[in-house]
């Protein structure tokens, strides 16, 4: 497996892991009848966010360590997937904008529009990976 396939490995999980946490910190509130106003999510979001970036870090670093790559240098192939894989992803990344953009026009709690921000950046990751690791598994773009 190549460096670059590792890390978007690693980035998937971090992704999905983290989201999970801050669903699990903010649910409870929601399902025990708390109105939306009074959620505390800013803090668990931020907190989630920044941990998820620390964890990318360290999840790259001990999985190099464990199963050390070859080359860390990306090769063409590589360059294509990412860039491919990103450019597929970013249509969540558009989309949550749109949303963001739609519930600011009706004035809904910030409570929505920044969770359907962070939810499309997660779904956004989370394609974006899924669109690389095919690519991988699959020998490139050019089998496609």
């Amino acid at each position: 497996m190549s460096y670059e396939e590792k890390g978007v490995w690693s980035f998937l999980v971090i992704a999905v892991v983290g989201y999970g946490v801050y669903l699990s910190l903010v649910l409870p509130s929601l399902v025990a009848g708390t109105p939306v106003a009074d959620v505390d999510y800013v803090w668990p979001m931020v907190w989630t966010i920044g941990g998820a970036i620390v964890a990318g870090i360290v999840v790259r670093i001990l999985v190099e360590i464990a199963w050390p790559s070859e080359q860390t240098r990306g090769d063409q192939r590589d360059r294509e997937i990412e860039r491919t894989g990103e450019r597929v992803g970013n249509s969540f990344v558009v989309i949550g904008a749109l949303a963001a953009l739609v519930m600011a026009w009706f004035q809904l709690d910030w409570f929505w529009i920044a969770n359907a921000i962070y939810l499309c950046f997660v779904l956004s990751a989370i394609l974006s990976s899924v669109t690389k690791l095919v690519a991988y598994r699959q020998g490139g773009f050019q089998a496609w």
